[in-house]
């Protein structure tokens, strides 16, 4: 780690022109549900002052299923998935009010945008979802994006608002992520049980050897697991982040002089093979042979020859892993042929299959590698 990249990675989030900003739920909540509307207001009238900067600020804002908790007289987090859902029922409405109040002080429009990390696995929903938001900016509103935990029952157990916010990030092509909440950056341990490290500037995935980190607290549901994977996925696609604590988001959002901030890959992926890598639904399984598994790590287009067998029932256009004999997960790609069609084709050569099935199963502009532990 040196000074020059840190300070490179801060003077790109410092001057990032379209900004994502996520919101835990703990920034915007009372300890026992129900929101805080003095905190509220405090992170609109930062947020606006950076819009007033001339950046362009999208929000992803958590919440909602503290939100309902009052407004149902819950004492506590429900734990049952119905009772999340109803709760985010409710708090949809009040989180989407309590924004549209707060930004109305500053004559802005507010926009709930709900999605899950599914809707983003069908390309053509992905490009509605990015044409309605930026139609909402065009028009000076302001998109409040939040997970629609009302139909989602994976993403409420496992806090995806974090991912949505890395995956929104991409999808509307921003210049920077910032993922507010109750912590203060990267630790290796956790900062809780003493003797734990901060870590100012994460230049590299590999710079996280031996960092441990762990789950969400009584309101959130995404804790720093959730946080750093979310930090990884955007900056692996070419996006800067900066993780700091809500209190300190007025710094967090002018001089990015707090948190820890993870430096983006060189080149950002293209949309195709963001969605290849990050957000398709994996319909199957392709089982390469060890000549198969070469040529794909090499970016060749993958040949009916090498592959061993198939998984899974899947048609053409889908898209599926490439795994070697051991089970390795080696890329993705999105096939030529159906799983039925693949059945007939298994270890022929190109020369020995019909003339309209020489194509290759999955060409090389329509695959990606993902990295070995996966």
């Amino acid at each position: 780690m040196t000074e020059k990249k840190e300070s490179a990675t801060r003077e790109a989030i410092r001057n990032a022109r379209r900004i994502v900003v996520k919101i835990g739920s703990s920034s915007l909540s009372h300890p026992g549900g129900g929101l805080d509307r003095e905190r509220l207001d405090r992170l609109a009238t930062i947020l606006e002052q950076r819009m007033q900067d001339g950046s362009d600020v999208l929000v992803v804002s958590s919440g909602a299923i503290a939100a309902g908790m009052t407004p149902l007289k819950l004492k506590k987090k429900p734990r049952d998935v119905p009772t999340k859902q109803a709760a985010a029922a409710v708090g949809q409405v009040e989180l989407a009010k309590a924004w549209g109040e707060s930004f109305g002080r500053y004559d802005r429009v507010v926009a709930q945008v709900l999605l899950t990390a599914g809707d983003l696995g069908k390309r053509d929903r992905a490009r509605n979802a990015q044409n309605t938001i930026d139609r909402i900016r065009f028009l000076h509103g302001v998109p409040i994006i939040n997970e629609n935990d009302t139909v989602a029952t994976h993403e409420i157990r496992f806090g995806d608002n974090d991912r949505l916010a890395a995956l929104v990030s991409h999808l509307v092509f921003a210049d920077a992520l910032v993922l507010l909440s109750d912590v203060d950056g990267l630790y290796d341990s956790d900062p809780r049980q003493g003797n734990a490290n901060f870590i100012s500037e994460v230049p590299h995935p590999a710079n996280l050897e031996g960092v441990e980190a762990g789950d969400g607290g009584a309101l959130g549901t995404g804790g720093m697991a959730s946080k750093l994977c979310s930090a990884l996925l955007a900056a692996d696609c070419g996006v800067p982040v900066l993780l700091a604590s809500s209190d300190d988001a007025d710094k967090a959002l002018t001089d990015a002089s707090v948190g820890t901030v993870f430096a983006a890959r060189p080149q950002r992926l293209t949309a195709k093979k963001f969605w290849l890598r990050h957000t398709a639904d994996i319909q199957g399984s392709l089982i390469l042979d060890a000549g198969a598994v070469n040529a794909v790590r090499k970016r060749r287009s993958l040949l009916a020859a090498g592959i061993v067998t198939s998984r899974g029932d899947f048609h053409g256009g889908d898209v599926v892993d490439l795994r070697s004999e051991k089970d390795e997960i080696i890329g993705r790609g999105m096939v030529s042929y159906s799983s039925s069609e693949l059945q007939f084709m298994f270890h022929m050569t190109t020369d020995e299959l019909p003339m309209d099935m020489q194509d290759p199963v999955v060409h090389a502009d329509d695959l990606v590698l993902l990295p070995h532990k996966q």
